[in-house]
């Protein structure tokens, strides 16, 4: 598998939550983290147990504001991810989820694209 080049961290809006000290906001603070190691290129300084707790956390909340919205959430800022990430990241939760094309055909078709 061909390595990623390190790559900058994502823009985030102005007076968007993860302005906030990291301190004080643990989100911002594992971003934080997470940015540095990427910015590295040793995405295997964040252990795979974090990851897989503030992943599994992080969908849990995406899927609730989802549903409770009728379909959609934003799940991250516009350039936060690029196309390539999103896809990687997308099939890995498909594939841990014990799904298919078919599987994720209806859910796609169920909520709304807007």
């Amino acid at each position: 598998m061909p390595k990623t080049a390190p790559r900058k961290p994502a823009r985030h809006a102005p007076g968007s939550r993860r302005a906030s000290p990291p301190g004080r906001d643990p989100g911002a603070a594992f971003s934080a983290l997470a940015d540095a190691a990427l910015q590295r290129g040793e995405p295997d300084a964040i252990p795979d147990e974090t990851l897989h707790e503030v992943l599994a956390a992080a969908v849990r909340v995406y899927a609730a504001k989802a549903e409770r919205r009728g379909g959609y959430a934003k799940p991250f800022a516009e350039g936060a991810v690029t196309a390539t990430e999103a896809v990687v990241a997308a099939c890995g939760m498909i594939r841990a989820a014990d799904l298919n094309p078919f599987d994720v055909a209806m859910w796609f078709h169920r909520l709304p694209a807007s």
